[in-house]
């Protein structure tokens, strides 16, 4: 495990970036949200970044765990609409999970935690054109990638990067069932979700962060798995009298 200060360093790291992809990708975000919501969820994440940026600034002491505890809290503050209790109620509640430092481990736990709160908040399941569709495969992906095909975290990152790429994709086909998006009905099919791309942006940056404290070497971002993992079988995978069922 890395030294707290090389950790506190990573997360300020992640911190800045993310806060000037937001604030790059501004008006992007608030085009995608003109077509389908209140058009300011651009502005609303920039604010929420550029916030967190100022209230971070003079943590140089603290815990990796507690800085992230502190991005919660500002977004819940300055974020508008839903995005506020969604991200900074998540980054909030999942930040526990790092009490222990940056591990392989603790960040799969962050990352169910974090992918947990989004959805008891916003109640939203995969499908629903929210941020839940780019959130759910890469968290899955982030955590087979560690715990299944035991990958170096960069390596998982990048791989999770890509399966919330698919997701965020996912989403201009289908119609909103959740959010005001879903006020439009059918309406809403043929515009990608806002709030999917912007927990993409995130990521990335995430990514672009772990790759320049890690290194990058050779990385493998194509997210589709070519093996079934190995597992036992489960109740569900078997008949009524207890044999494994066959195809």
């Amino acid at each position: 495990m890395a030294d707290t200060a090389t950790e506190r360093e990573a997360v300020f790291s992640a911190i800045e970036r993310v806060a000037e992809r937001m604030a790059d990708e501004k008006d992007y975000l608030t085009d995608l949200d003109s077509a389908i919501g209140d058009a300011d969820h651009g502005a609303n994440m920039n604010r929420g970044f550029q916030a967190v940026l100022e209230k971070t600034d003079g943590m140089d002491d603290a815990e990796p765990a507690d800085i992230v505890k502190t991005v919660g809290v500002t977004l819940i503050s300055e974020v508008g609409g839903a995005a506020g209790p969604l991200y900074g109620g998540s980054f909030m509640s999942a930040s526990a999970e790092l009490a222990d430092g940056l591990t392989p481990e603790t960040t799969v736990a962050f990352a169910e935690a974090f992918l947990e709160k989004v959805q008891d908040r916003g109640d939203a399941p995969v499908g629903a054109k929210t941020m839940v569709d780019a959130l759910t495969p890469a968290v899955h992906t982030y955590k087979k990638s560690i715990e299944q095909d035991d990958l170096e975290p960069v390596e998982a990152l990048t791989k999770a990067v890509d399966a919330a790429e698919r997701g965020v994709n996912f989403t201009t086909p289908i119609r909103a069932l959740k959010g005001r998006a879903s006020y439009l009905g059918w309406r809403s099919v043929g515009h990608q979700d806002p709030g999917a791309t912007s927990t993409l942006f995130m990521l990335e940056a995430i990514q672009e962060t772990a790759v320049s404290h890690l290194g990058d070497g050779d990385l493998e971002a194509d997210a589709t798995s070519p093996t079934v993992p190995d597992e036992e079988a489960t109740p569900e995978a078997a008949d009524g009298d207890g044999t494994e069922v066959s195809e």
